[in-house]
């Protein structure tokens, strides 16, 4: 059983209307990718999107950057398409943002991650796609 409990659809919704800016560590720049595919639509319904990937130079007409402390300014959510083994390095250089919203796509998952992020009063959703979650909750 895990003890995640990701928020429910109407706090999904409020957070996807509320943010403007979404960091996408590990955004490939290969349109064939997941990532690249979730991030263009997000892009594309009106968020600004910030790739973070230390190995690529840009994806979706924008620059790079290679992790979360290079970020150029505030985003409102962190979208992670790495593997859970990834999560708790992540998680570091999240709480160093002032983020609001850390995000993990579909199967990236970290129990422990996510007790030390919701203790420290950040909203964590895990195994969620954000482009369903916004397909679903926005009009």
């Amino acid at each position: 059983m895990n003890k995640l409990e990701n928020p429910d659809r109407n706090e999904i919704r409020s957070i996807l209307q509320d943010a403007k800016k979404i960091a996408v560590v590990g955004l490939s720049d290969n349109p064939a990718r997941t990532s690249y595919s979730v991030s263009k639509a997000m892009q594309d319904a009106g968020y600004e999107i910030i790739p973070v990937n230390p190995m690529i130079e840009e994806a979706l007409g924008v620059k790079a950057v290679p992790t979360l402390k290079d970020l150029p300014e505030s985003v409102d959510i962190v979208n992670v398409f790495r593997r859970s083994e990834f999560l708790k390095e992540l998680a570091e250089d999240y709480l160093e943002t002032d983020a609001p919203v850390f995000w993990t796509q579909l199967d990236v998952i970290d129990e422990e991650v996510y007790k030390n992020l919701t203790d420290q009063g950040r909203k964590v959703i895990m195994d969620r796609c954000i482009k369903v979650e916004h397909s679903i909750t926005q009009p």
